[in-house]
């Protein structure tokens, strides 16, 4: 017989559909459940709101999960909710049809609070953020492997999760990378490497948009990472690429990703700033300017100089455009929103004395879905924009 979950109590009346509930909101239980178990939450007045993830030591102390009453939070509900996501992205999306690597779950967005799954070929890449997703992983392995017969595995948490979440976890054994195609591109992910999960397919469609604008260009792709931007343009056509990133190690990988379609790129192992303004000094100038830096912070009190970085070097990187040119911007900072990304840039282009014309403002890819009462799944800004003058 099961054994009841054990039951949490607000300590005041909750009226929101968001799945986070934060600690300070929560009565202490007097037997305190193991970060991750699965509670009954009850309202101050003992209504009851829903089943989910109880952590009595993060900042977010529930996780709603389920709100209807008759459906348990188990081994089921896991498999269900993991077939729903991948029917998304197969049956709808119909995402097979132009890469074998996109987003398996995006989180609250699939509504499995802090649990990201990518898919790269035969290996599934399972992401922890939350100690709920870990404590229940075997529940998560056997969905995905009844979804992906005979798929490989490589999980982690970052470290700073399992210090907010309480939880250790040293990762999988690591898994031998996979060659991945996208839009008849191909990539080599592996998470194994010191990279995340060693490719990014939110960028997939942007990717994908703005090589169908370089054929016989010039073009350069600064934070190039593992060459993305880069090896679609000159898959695509492009006259010249030069990739720039600070990283060693990804321009390793971003040189193995163009061999992979014998595509010719120059890689320039170096800091973007004293970079761009070297490339300005010479008059070097790009018909096509990428800039897609990494995440510039997770913290709150840091969002004004991580604006601040973006204003530096959207202004620089602008100063490198042809007129008449295409310049493409990106942000994954999820604290960062668009309306500020935007105002950045308006800024950036006042600064460079440029005039820019926006053509298009997106985001990751369908496979990354957010819910309207849950904006944090949404976390990638991208705005291309023609440089007039």
């Amino acid at each position: 017989m099961n054994t009841p979950n054990p039951t949490v109590r607000l300590k005041n009346a909750w009226r929101s559909s968001h799945p986070w509930i934060f600690q300070r909101l929560v009565d202490k239980p007097a037997q305190r459940p193991k970060p991750g178990s699965i509670v009954e939450v009850v309202g101050v007045d003992g209504d009851w709101i829903g089943r989910g993830f109880y952590n009595g030591h993060s900042r977010i102390a529930v996780r709603i999960l389920e709100t209807n009453p008759d459906v348990p939070v188990d081994a089921g509900w896991f498999s269900r909710k993991i077939a729903e996501a991948v029917s998304l992205r197969r049956d709808v999306l119909k995402l097979d049809d132009v890469s074998d690597a996109w987003r398996v779950v995006h989180s609250e967005g699939d509504g499995i609070s802090g649990l990201v799954v990518d898919r790269y070929g035969d290996l599934l890449v399972v992401e922890f953020f939350s100690a709920g997703a870990f404590r229940h992983r075997e529940w998560i392995y056997e969905a995905l492997s009844e979804q992906f017969p005979g798929c490989r595995f490589h999980s982690f948490a970052d470290e700073h999760v399992q210090k907010q979440e309480s939880f250790d976890y040293r990762g999988s054994v690591p898994a031998d990378p996979a060659i991945i195609t996208e839009y008849g591109v191909r990539f080599r992910a592996d998470p194994a490497g010191a990279h995340k999960t060693g490719f990014f397919a939110d960028q997939r469609e942007n990717r994908e948009w703005l090589s169908r604008q370089v054929a016989g260009k010039r073009m350069l792709d600064l934070c190039c990472n593992t060459g993305g931007f880069g090896v679609y343009a000159a898959a695509r056509g492009a006259s010249e690429v030069v990739g720039v990133d600070i990283d060693e190690d990804v321009i390793e990988i971003a040189k193995g990703n163009a061999r992979l379609n014998d595509a010719r790129i120059r890689f320039v192992q170096a800091d973007i700033f004293p970079w761009l303004r070297d490339a300005a000094n010479a008059g070097d100038t790009y018909d096509v300017v990428v800039l897609d830096p990494a995440k510039m912070t997770r913290d709150r009190d840091q969002v004004i100089p991580a604006l601040k970085k973006y204003l530096d070097m959207n202004k620089l990187a602008l100063g490198v455009v042809k007129p008449g040119g295409l310049f493409a911007t990106f942000s994954c900072t999820g604290l960062v929103s668009e309306e500020q990304f935007l105002d950045m840039l308006r800024r950036a282009a006042f600064y460079a004395n440029r005039t820019i014309q926006v053509l298009k403002v997106a985001g990751a890819g369908a496979d990354h879905p957010f819910l309207a009462h849950v904006q944090e799944s949404r976390y990638l800004k991208a705005v291309f924009c023609r440089v007039i003058d």
